[in-house]
């Protein structure tokens, strides 16, 4: 008999910053697909990575978006709930930051 892992939801999502993630997510989508039609035709390697680095900065823009929500809304949640569910938020935050510090 195997786990089953449970579907977690964000709390508070406003509209208006879920579609802006999502357009920024979508315009990063059309960058990447740029960046293969780039080493498909052999373009310069330095125009590749130029590209490779603005990607990359656009999805940590995203991520920070997300974290911040996270702060905001997430982690009150959780301490709004106790200790224990304060303390396990904390935990997973802090794996999270090391993770992303990499």
């Amino acid at each position: 008999m195997g786990t089953k892992k449970t579907h977690r939801t964000a709390h508070g999502v406003c509209p208006a910053d879920r579609e802006a993630n999502l357009a920024r997510l979508k315009r990063i989508e059309g960058q990447v697909r740029g960046i293969a039609q780039m080493v498909e035709q052999d373009r310069y390697c330095v125009d590749v990575m130029t590209q490779i680095a603005a990607v990359q900065q656009a999805l940590r823009g995203v991520g920070r978006e997300v974290l911040r929500h996270h702060l905001k809304h997430c982690i009150t949640e959780a301490a709004g709930k106790g200790e224990k569910a304060l303390n396990a938020a904390s935990d997973e935050l802090i794996d999270l930051l090391y993770k992303n510090a990499r």
